[in-house]
């Protein structure tokens, strides 16, 4: 049924929950997980909207530490792991791996580290993604 998930990931622990799910739902289907993260140059903290704002993942080789050590777990699992570590808009970058490798799912916690219910990427991802989406209540 989901031959690709894609997962956003991110080092808050509301992603650890959705990769959670992700693993899980790859495992149940047989399919490929794709873990993406998305960092920005010169890292630190961004704003996305005034009260709002999100931690990146700082250097390309924090952002694939962080998407090998989640990929560990999924192997771990049981799960065939693709890894997707590039610079940019965290939903910009799911959204183009979604499409890139046919996506029949894209998984996403509701926030990140903000402060609304419903953060800016999943938001975003949901308006973008070419395929469902499964927003995961982590908070």
């Amino acid at each position: 049924m989901f031959e690709n998930v894609v997962v956003g990931a991110d080092s808050s622990p509301t992603a650890a929950q959705a990769v959670i799910y992700a693993i899980d739902l790859a495992k149940l289907s047989g399919g490929t997980l794709h873990i993406v993260t998305a960092f920005q140059r010169g890292g630190g903290m961004t704003v996305d909207l005034p009260g709002e704002s999100r931690q990146s993942v700082g250097s390309i080789d924090l952002a694939e530490s962080l998407v090998e050590d989640l990929g560990s777990r999924a192997r771990a699992a049981g799960v065939t792991v693709q890894t997707h570590a590039a610079s940019g808009e965290p939903a910009e970058r799911i959204i183009e791996v979604a499409k890139k490798v046919g996506a029949d799912v894209v998984v996403v916690g509701n926030k990140g580290l903000q402060r609304r219910v419903l953060g800016s990427v999943p938001a975003s991802v949901a308006r973008g993604a070419p395929c469902a989406v499964l927003i995961v209540r982590t908070t």
